[in-house]
């Protein structure tokens, strides 16, 4: 009887093995079986994990990965869908979604595509001395007339800066250039340019073709005047001929000119109304209304023809 218990307890014991080995062997074949895939999960702020997973299905991965969408928040693909490897879950914000799967893939193609864009590219921070170029500045104090010559008042000048540039080079090749910062290190002088009326000097007044006779045509030394103290020793503008002194028209003459004779001087006609202590010989002043413009006509020596 003893036998027969222990017969039938070893029988016991090996089927138990067996069917142990049995379900070890069934668990491994499942898991052989089993594909590992690599799935990408990119999140509604474009951050972006990679996950090794035998699941296939959107939820049970996401799941997997303790991943709660938001209640603004949807996936694609859908949440029951299927995925194999190399997919992407895309969880984006409602109403931004991708529309389909094909867009999902440009995403990672174009962001490569900038990635390439980008490789080999260097900043360089160069300091460079620039040339500031002078301006030119033309004065024209010819009052209108035909002949003028132009005198250099001021030679000009470049100045000088100091130029801080970011420079970008993709495989040494320059590709951009941006102004950081500007010092100026000299400042340019301008060019001063002086348009005036062309003067006969005093060597040509020598010669017999431009000497003129006092009261005839010839070269006269013409200055300018006005009703001020200083010019006048008044200020009512009347002049020794009695008649109101007027701008571009009266003239002070010696007395071998009668008043009211015209005479044609720059291209322009004055009448000889005004005599002066000053004016004698071959000089002739003209009236103009402001002392200003009397000082900035100064000294010239011009063609006067009597009419």
């Amino acid at each position: 009887m003893r036998s027969k218990e222990l017969a039938s307890i070893s029988i016991k014991k090996i089927i138990a093995i067996a069917i142990i080995f049995i379900a070890v062997l069934g668990i491994s074949v499942l898991a052989g079986n089993a594909s590992i895939n690599n799935i990408k999960i990119r999140f509604s702020n474009n951050h972006e994990i990679a996950v090794l997973t035998s699941k296939t299905k959107v939820q049970d991965i996401l799941d997997e990965n303790h991943i709660v969408l938001e209640e603004d928040e949807t996936v694609l693909p859908a949440i029951d869908a299927e995925i194999t490897k190399g997919d992407t879950i895309v969880i984006s914000k409602i109403g931004n979604e991708p529309t389909k799967k094909a867009e999902i893939e440009d995403v990672s193609v174009d962001a490569e595509n900038i990635l390439e864009q980008y490789r080999n590219i260097v900043e360089k921070i160069e300091v460079v001395i620039e040339e500031i170029p002078y301006e030119t500045i033309t004065k024209d104090v010819s009052n209108g007339s035909k002949s003028t010559t132009n005198k250099v008042l001021q030679y000009g000048k470049n100045g000088k800066k100091e130029v801080t540039y970011k420079v970008r080079y993709q495989d040494e090749v320059e590709i951009d250039r941006e102004e950081l910062s500007s010092k100026v290190i000299k400042k340019p002088v301008n060019k001063i340019v002086q348009v005036q009326t062309k003067v006969i000097t005093s060597r040509s007044l020598s010669s017999s073709r431009v000497t003129g006779t006092s009261g005839k045509s010839g070269i006269y030394k013409v200055t300018a005047y006005c009703p001020c103290t200083k010019c006048c020793g008044k200020t009512d503008g009347i002049t020794a001929s009695g008649k109101k002194a007027q701008a571009n028209h009266t003239v002070a003459a010696p007395s071998t000119f009668a008043f009211g004779t015209k005479v044609k001087i720059n291209g322009v006609v004055y009448v000889v109304e005004d005599r002066g202590g000053a004016i004698q010989g071959n000089r002739i002043d003209i009236y103009m209304n402001t002392h200003q413009e009397a000082l900035a006509w100064g000294v010239r020596y011009l063609e006067l023809e009597v009419l």
